[in-house]
Parts: structure tokens; sequence; C-alpha cells
């Protein structure tokens, strides 16, 4: 009911920006809450940031918080991660994903709609 596509990864170096783009698509009730996920190398796929659909409100990782930023535009349908001063741990495959609950949460198994990500690399 909710499709997701992601685009604007790439390769970067220490200290750069980069912001992901993700469109969205579908049933507006599956989708009230919107968020971004990462999968480091070798790691376990972990929370980033998500933002309520309507009402804006946001929620960071703490490690993140400060220097990336979630925001989205309910005209275009489309989600967006701004990322600044990266580090080469921010390497990974970073997801967009979406849940009908409207309660944030950090939890990548409470989203139940998910697009094939996008990849980040940041050379040290």
């Amino acid at each position: 009911q909710v499709q997701l596509v992601e685009s604007g990864g790439g390769l970067v170096q220490t200290g750069g920006s980069l912001t992901l783009s993700c469109a969205i698509s579908g049933d507006i009730d599956y989708r009230n809450t919107v968020g971004w996920l990462r999968q480091p190398p070798g790691k376990e796929r972990e929370f980033v940031a998500a933002i309520n659909w309507k009402a804006g409100r946001t929620l960071y990782e703490d490690s993140m918080k400060g220097r990336f930023t979630i925001s989205r535009d309910t005209a275009k349908n489309t989600l967006y991660l701004q990322m600044n001063t990266l580090k080469p741990e921010d390497t990974a495959i970073y997801y967009c994903a979406a849940r009908g609950g409207v309660v944030l949460t950090r939890i990548p198994k409470n989203y139940n709609y998910w697009g094939s990500g996008t990849q980040v690399t940041v050379s040290s």
C-alpha cells in the first residue's frame, strides 16, 4: 500500500555533506510516520531519524542529532535526510521506511514498508 524510492546516495569525503531523498506514494493511512534507517557493512539495521508526516514532529538517534536533519515536503510527497559532517562510520545502505502508527519509534521492525535502499560511502 506504500511505495518508497530512495535516491541521492554516493561517495563523499569525510566532513562532507549529502542529501538523500525518498519519493513516497500510496495510502497515507499507512505512512503516518516515515523515517530513515541504515545498515552499515556487517551490522544490524539501525535507526537514524523519523518524522510524523502530518504533524512534523521528529525523533533522532542521539549520535546523529545535530549532524542529520530529517524533513518532508507534503506537496511533493518526498522525505529528505540532510547529512552534514559525515564520518566513515556513516557508511551504510540508507533505507526509507514507513508505518501507519503516529508514534515515532526507533525500532526497525515497527516499520512496515521499506524502500530498496541507497548506498552512502564516506571515504577517510
